[in-house]
């Protein structure tokens, strides 16, 4: 059985949220009630396949935001691809 390690600060997570949203972001820290990321990009449907882009659109990008564990369905590394177009995405940096 292979245990995977819980995710730390500065991982890429991906949180499904009780409304349905599937949002990418830096892991910053929780709590018992709360988790912490920070430059949250929501999933898109795009003609080219599954993108990224604002999650909320008032809040300046590179915001840390603290969402409620009551409306968080589940929090998990993010899969390695979608984590490399993250970065892209935040940093404008391409990983290989």
């Amino acid at each position: 059985m292979i245990i995977e390690a819980p995710y730390k600060a500065t991982d890429t997570v991906t949180i499904r949220t009780t409304a349905g949203e599937e949002i990418v972001g830096r892991f910053v820290e929780e709590d018992a009630t709360t988790i912490k990321i920070t430059k949250p990009l929501a999933l898109q449907a795009t003609q080219q396949g599954i993108g990224l882009g604002p999650w909320v659109f008032t809040v300046d990008p590179a915001s840390t935001i603290k969402l409620n564990k009551s409306a968080i369905v589940f929090v998990h590394k993010t899969a390695k691809d979608m984590a490399s177009q993250y970065v892209q995405a935040t940093t404008g940096l391409a990983v290989a």
